[in-house]
Parts: structure tokens; sequence; C-alpha cells
């Protein structure tokens, strides 16, 4: 039992300064505005999260899903949001292509799914009408979704930041959560302790992103799942081909597959990205850019250890090894991946993409 004197006391504390953490803290916050809440983040700022900054309609979600609900309803919160903030966001729409016949099928279930999920004024189109939303794009069917949009999720992070500390929460910076302990005070149990720093509390949350199951297991929880760390590795379209994008360019899923496939995702910045493919990282927080390859350039021995005998892993992936071997050649040559990003966009060409 950890007796410490001087530590602060709180009634609410949350493990994590993500988009995640800081969403949770703020509701918390304004539902129970008498609590003291604190957030604890191990990074500099919070917000500093990695994403393709995309606002999703809720296409693709099995209908009746909680999954399905919140992110259809999540996105016109998010927009609501960003409204009365006067955060800057482009509802950019996407467009779901079908390439060949051969997805056709798989094309026409995703709009069953969207009308099932309540997708707001998703619709089906010909691969003429293709060419009103991207002119440059090829296929012969697609899902059009207006409402779908692009926005720097890690700025929105900050603005949950300054809702929650305007509401009376406290955000504390650089602390790393290593332990939770029995507290000796009865009324604040929690001793959440820090490399140097500590404080009580009466509930914890924890919202540790890569993280979160050494979280759960250091508060007591089953070791299982565990997170295991795959790389969405993106390449970048030269400034002067930017044009040929205005939206969101997505394949049709294949539900063989765990991932969804190359992409084109516009961003706030005006750049376009383009991919992801999929790899295992050999660190949990590996986004260190490598000239040759992303994937060998982050590399945390106990990290690759922990995913590479968890039998999860090792089930995924024997189930889906001639996969992940396409994937990682894919990370080695980029121009595999190129040739799939001209199935949709022709014009680009091997000198139009960097890492």
């Amino acid at each position: 039992m950890i007796t410490r004197k001087g530590a602060e006391n709180y009634d609410l504390v949350v493990v994590g300064g993500g988009i995640v953490g800081m969403a949770a803290a703020r509701e918390l916050q304004l539902r129970y505005p008498n609590f003291k809440s604190a957030v604890l983040e191990k990074e500099k700022k919070i917000g500093n999260g990695h994403n393709s900054g995309v606002l999703h309609a809720g296409i693709y979600y099995k209908p009746g899903t909680v999954k399905a609900r919140l992110c259809v309803e999540g996105m016109k919160l998010a927009y609501e949001y960003f409204d009365s903030k006067d955060i800057p966001y482009k509802k950019c729409g996407k467009l779901i292509v079908a390439t060949d016949r051969n997805e056709v099928d798989r094309l026409m279930d995703l709009y069953e799914r969207a009308q099932e999920n309540n997708c707001p004024d998703v619709k089906l189109i010909s691969g003429k009408e293709i060419k009103k939303y991207e002119p440059y794009c090829e296929g012969v069917k697609a899902l059009w979704s207006p409402h779908t949009g692009i926005v720097d999720w890690g700025l929105v992070t900050q603005y949950y930041g300054k809702d929650f500390e305007e509401n009376g929460g406290k955000i504390f910076n650089e602390f790393l959560v290593v332990d939770f302990k029995e507290s000796e005070d009865s009324e604040y149990p929690v001793y959440v302790k820090g490399v140097d720093k500590f404080v009580r509390a009466k509930y914890v949350l924890t919202c540790g992103g890569l993280h979160s199951d050494r979280l759960a297991e250091k508060s007591g929880c089953s070791k299982e799942p565990r997170i295991i760390p795959f790389l969405g590795e993106y390449l970048l379209l030269n400034p002067n081909k930017c044009h040929l994008i205005k939206g969101n360019i997505y394949p049709v899923p294949d539900p063989r597959f765990p991932f969804l496939g190359v992409h084109f995702t516009p961003r706030m910045d005006g750049s376009v990205w383009l991919g992801p493919n999929a790899i295992l990282a050999f660190k949990r927080e590996g986004y260190s850019i490598s000239q040759v390859s992303m994937m060998w350039s982050d590399f945390d021995i106990p990290d690759l250890l922990d995913a590479l005998k968890y039998p999860g892993f090792q089930k995924l992936a024997f189930k889906y090894a001639s996969f992940g071997m396409k994937e990682m050649i894919r990370s080695a040559f980029i121009g595999l991946q190129l040739k799939e990003l001209r199935k949709y966009i022709p014009q680009i060409s091997a000198k139009d993409i960097t890492r």
C-alpha cells in the first residue's frame, strides 16, 4: 500500500491525452462538473495521434451494430462541434470505386449497408458519373458519400483539451504512468504512479492507445487481448499532381482480408496521401520514416517479441500469410503500390510519388 504524502487528489483521472482520452475526459467533466478531474499524458502535448484525418460516414459497418450507429451519429455531432468552435474542415466527400465488374456485387452490398445504417445522402453512380466528382478517376461503378470529410484530429483534440480545462479539468503533460497501486487513503484509493510524479484518484479511466493493453494489465486486468501494432505506410503525391484528387477515393474492400487497401486521402494542408499498405510494425510507436522503407526504420526487440509470441498474432499470420508477404513486398517496392493506384488515377507516374 502506497503512503506517500503530497500527492494531488482527483475524483477522476484519465490516462492518455489522445483523442479518445480527451473526448472521454471532456464529456465526463461536462456531465459531472463538480468532479475534480485530471488527464495524464506521456507526451509533451495532447493530441499526438497518428491517423489519416478522415471523417467517415458509417458505410462499412455491419447494420445494427453499435459501431455503425456511433459512426453515423458521431459524424453529425462532429460537424456540429467543428462549426461551434470554428475548427477548419473540408466536406470533400468520398468515392468508393469498383474498378472492374468483379467488384460490383461487393459495391452493391456496401450500398445496402449504407441504406440500412442511414448514412446520409449516399448514392450509387455509374462509371460515367464518376467524372462528375473525380474528373481523373476511372471505374465502372461507385458509391458517392457527400458528407465524408477531412479534419485535423490533432487540432480537434486540442480543442477538447481547452473545453476540459475551461470546465475545471487539469492536464499533466510528460506524465508517463508506470503503475497503479492501492493508496492508504480510502477516499482516493488508487495511487497512479509516474516516473517521477504521482496522483491519487477515486476512479481511473485508461485510454492508452497503443499501450492500452499494458495499462489494463497494470491495473489488474487480463493480459489479453494484446495490441499488435500494424504500420500503415503512406506515399505522398507530388504537389504538382494534387489537382488530380478532389476528395477521398477508396477501393471496394475485399472481405477475405482484414485491411481496406490503398486509397487517396486529401489532407487539410493541401497534400494528398496515397495508401496505406499494412505491415507488422517492429515497434509500437514506430513512426520514423526511412528512405528505403518505414518498416525497417524503428525497431524494439521487446515490442516485437511481445507481438510474435502472442497466439492471436500467430493465428492471424498463419491465416493471412500470403497476403502479409505481398504487403511486405509492396513496402519494399513502391512500384507495386503504384500499380494499384493507377487503377484509379492512370495519370500518376513513378516520379509523382515519394515515401
